[in-house]
């Protein structure tokens, strides 16, 4: 079975950009994360960019460093499969895109430290801020 030319580019660049959206979700440095993978940081900048492949035994290391599932890397990837592989809920996932903010490292970083905040009355004052410099009031 002969591959679209591009594919192959396309998904070592969805696996490189969520390497690094989980990383920024842990809050983790490419340092941290080349320490415990046991390479150089400039290698996982290399991962991340999308500019080295990573192999399968790279994939797996860098999913327990992340402490995720190698599946999460592949999660989103656009592609045509058989419809018997195909269950009801994975229907209704949208892909990704440039104008989703779910799929920006700033929301993960807003997200994380919202919820590193030390109290509820301190998450509900940010809320309000947010709500207030957005315009929706009491919404």
């Amino acid at each position: 079975m002969a591959m679209k030319s591009g594919l192959v580019g396309e998904v070592d660049l969805h696996i490189a950009q969520r390497i690094q959206l989980r990383r920024v979700m842990l809050g983790m440095s490419q340092s941290d994360l080349a320490k415990y993978c046991g390479i150089s940081f400039q290698q996982i900048q290399k991962y991340e960019t999308g500019g080295n492949r990573i192999s399968a035994s790279r994939l797996f290391d860098l999913s327990r460093a992340l402490e995720t599932p190698v599946s999460f890397f592949f999660a989103g990837l656009p592609g045509n499969f058989p419809p018997e592989t195909k269950s009801s809920r994975s229907s209704r996932v949208s892909e990704p895109t440039d104008k989703d903010p779910l799929a920006k490292n700033e929301t993960l970083q807003l997200i994380n430290l919202y919820w590193s905040l030390q109290t509820d009355e301190q998450r509900k004052a940010i809320m309000q801020m947010l709500k207030t410099l957005a315009g929706a009031g009491d919404k």
